[in-house]
């Protein structure tokens, strides 16, 4: 069976078009570094306000601010070539008002380059959404579970146990996805209300603790590669675990520094060779 290339350059509107295609590819990337490591393989890089917590130590993503959003973005949209660039964002930046969440929003763009925002929120966002959309600001959706909201949730345990929970995350999809949002990520709800969501909105879903009948995946680097080792959610699966490479790499580098194995001759400069001395007798 042959593969489906991927998009080279996705815009907002191709990536749209892949609703019920071939599965959306999505990871977190916060530094240039990372986005070029992933551009070649993902078909979107998201800026998450997840870095409070995974680049800062931060308890949540409440702290996070737009100053800390822009200067990631940035960085993130200089390592990708081919991959949507989205940026969140942060709490407290869109909330207010829809002329608010204009105002952040454009700065976000403007000073980022990158081709869409996310923010949180179903049915109550619906209005912000299409405030954004109709002034020319591509919007992906977040519902379910709301990491932003945490302190509202009490937690992060998975939404749509019962049914008028799972009817309401239903709503807001189909909420958001009339006010013209171009996908919707889908967190930590119970699989088969992921599924429902999935064929009954004509967007993409990303799914991310949800299930794999969604449109795509997306999930925290850091977490992935097992780099952040501070908490694994349950619908994390680790496809490395880099954390402990770097934990022997850096103590193999303590150890040749203690014992002065480390800078070696091939690691430090020489002054330069002296001139020769004239050869022959005095001169006439």
């Amino acid at each position: 069976m042959s593969q489906v290339a991927r998009t080279r350059g996705m815009t907002v509107a191709a990536f749209g078009r892949r609703k019920g295609g071939s599965p959306l590819v999505c990871l977190t990337a916060y530094t240039t570094p990372m986005a070029r490591l992933l551009d070649p393989h993902c078909d979107m890089l998201l800026v998450g306000d997840s870095l409070g917590m995974v680049i800062y130590g931060l308890p949540s993503t409440v702290p996070v601010t737009l100053e800390m959003m822009i200067a990631h973005g940035a960085a993130v949209v200089r390592g990708a070539a081919s991959a949507l660039v989205v940026v969140d964002m942060p709490f407290g930046s869109y909330q207010e008002s829809p002329a608010q969440a204009f105002r952040n929003a454009a700065r976000l763009m403007a000073e980022t380059g990158c081709a869409a925002v996310k923010l949180e929120g179903g049915a109550v966002m619906a209005e912000t959404i299409a405030f954004l959309v109709t002034r020319g600001v591509p919007v992906l959706a977040h519902i379910g579970l709301q990491p932003q909201s945490v302190n509202t949730y009490g937690g992060y345990g998975a939404r749509g146990k019962v049914e008028d929970e799972a009817e309401r995350i239903l709503a807001d999809a189909r909420a958001v996805a009339e006010a013209g949002a171009f996908a919707v990520v889908v967190e930590g709800v119970v699989e088969p209300l992921a599924q429902r969501i999935t064929d009954a909105v004509p967007i993409p879903t990303i799914g991310i603790g949800a299930s794999a009948a969604c449109d795509g995946q997306i999930l925290v680097s850091d977490d992935a590669f097992g780099i952040f080792a501070d908490f694994t959610p349950r619908f994390v699966k680790r496809f490395a675990d880099l954390a402990s490479v770097i934990d022997a790499a850096a103590k193999a580098y303590a150890e040749e520094v203690r014992a002065r194995r480390f800078p070696g001759k091939e690691h430090v400069y020489q002054p330069a060779a002296a001139p020769a001395a004239p050869q022959g007798g005095a001169p006439a």
